[in-house]
């Protein structure tokens, strides 16, 4: 973070070499020249609004700053950087008056700041500030609920973060994002997309390959995201994901045709929602698999005894939707089952059929419907219609994306102790 020095006078040397963050000024020129001796000690020339090897710790959640005492003798360049060696960044003012920090510090952390100057003869003075940050006084601190449990899923289950606080500002948004972590072997190009101000979700590109890890972990621990707001501890996550399965459920054919690994492994006739209730198309996750459900047409908002109702017993039933959409046994319609589409919206199969895809499915495998007349499946809120999010515009609802928000520096990489 080195600032331009504001102009000096002109010595007779050629090269000057200067390294500020040892303290050392290498010069070449007469025994006149005013940079040629070790630097003056610039204590008594500058103010800092932190604590000064007294016992006391700064509040981190206020903004660090240095100032020039004397205006003929200015600052010429600060840097702070905690014990780990990274730095905090921060803008010097044009005539060396104030140097002020414009990235969060961190809790519970120990800083190093090295402060030059320069006198009214283009001598150059040092200073080096120490001082440790505590515990932030606001109240509110931000956890990240990451999902799903640790287990195995199929290649099309995203990661989840759910915040404990509303984060609305881009900024704050862009801290948060940068904190939390989701690596898999092998790598693949991924994104966060913030579906409301309280959760975002994770793919990659395409879908997971077959048989990766993947994990998700949160680097927002002591981390300063807004007015108040700090970050605090949160569960990492390992995932393991298992065969690349994806059924195809083709409305127009009134088949579904099951890929493991890019195989056809199966095909079975089913129905789909008739006319009125067309099922939708697009690509849906597997939320879970459920033995026996008793389904009713009341809770879809059909009235009971209307010529639509219904109050049947279901098994062999796999979740598509949170308002109800299932792959599931239907032996009352075995007869329309690869002719016709009679169903409410589900995808109806026989007894044994169901059973099979039910013991050959997990959470976050993929069901693909295509040539229905319904709507397409959304994207959130209604179980995971991530996919059908195209990749351009899935990374615009990152609040990374260059230009679309103007950022905060990274501040994720900060590792401090727990809040």
């Amino acid at each position: 973070m080195s600032h331009t020095p504001r102009p000096r006078t002109v010595v007779s040397c050629t090269v000057l070499v200067i390294a500020l963050g040892a303290g050392v000024v290498t010069a070449c020129g007469s025994d006149g020249n005013p940079l040629a001796g070790r630097p003056y000690d610039a204590s008594d020339r500058i103010s800092f609004n932190g604590p000064d090897g007294d016992g006391r710790k700064a509040d981190p959640d206020k903004p660090l700053e240095v100032v020039a005492r004397d205006d003929d003798e200015p600052l010429t360049d600060v840097t702070a950087v905690d014990a780990s060696g990274r730095y905090v960044a921060g803008e010097l003012a044009a005539d060396g008056s104030r140097w002020h920090s414009t990235e969060p510090l961190a809790a519970d952390a120990h800083y190093t700041v090295r402060v030059s100057t320069e006198d009214a003869d283009g001598a150059p003075g040092r200073r080096v500030l120490t001082f440790d940050t505590g515990k932030p006084s606001g109240k509110k601190r931000l956890s990240v609920e990451l999902g799903p449990d640790q287990g195995t899923y199929g290649v099309g289950q995203p990661v989840t973060a759910k915040l404990s606080e509303p984060v609305k500002d881009p900024a704050q948004r862009a801290i948060v994002e940068r904190g939390l972590k989701v690596d898999s072997t092998p790598s693949v190009p991924g994104a966060w997309y913030w579906v409301d101000d309280k959760e975002l979700h994770y793919r990659p590109q395409e879908y997971w390959p077959a048989h990766a890890t993947v994990r998700a972990h949160s680097n927002l621990d002591g981390i300063r995201i807004g007015d108040r707001l700090w970050g605090t501890t949160s569960k990492d996550v390992t995932l393991t994901i298992g065969d690349r399965v994806i059924a195809v459920t083709d409305a127009s054919s009134h088949s579904l045709t099951f890929y493991k690994n890019d195989e056809v492994i199966k095909t079975i006739p089913v129905t789909t929602g008739k006319p009125g209730f067309e099922t939708r198309n697009g690509v849906k996750v597997v939320l879970g698999k459920e033995q026996y459900v008793r389904m009713r047409s009341a809770t879809v908002g059909i009235a009971e005894g209307s010529s639509e109702s219904y109050d049947l017993p279901v098994y062999y039933a796999t979740r598509l939707t949170w308002s109800g959409e299932y792959v599931h046994a239907a032996p009352w319609s075995v007869g329309s089952q690869g002719y016709a589409n009679v169903s409410h919206g589900c995808t109806g199969m026989s007894t044994a059929n169901a059973e099979w895809f039910f013991e050959h499915v997990r959470q976050g495998d993929v069901v693909k419907v295509v040539n229905s007349d319904g709507d397409t499946m959304e994207p959130f809120g209604n179980g995971f219609g991530d996919w059908n999010v195209d990749w351009p515009k899935w990374k615009t609802g990152s609040a990374l994306i260059t230009g679309r928000h103007k950022t905060q520096p990274d501040t994720s990489t900060l590792r401090p102790t727990a809040v």
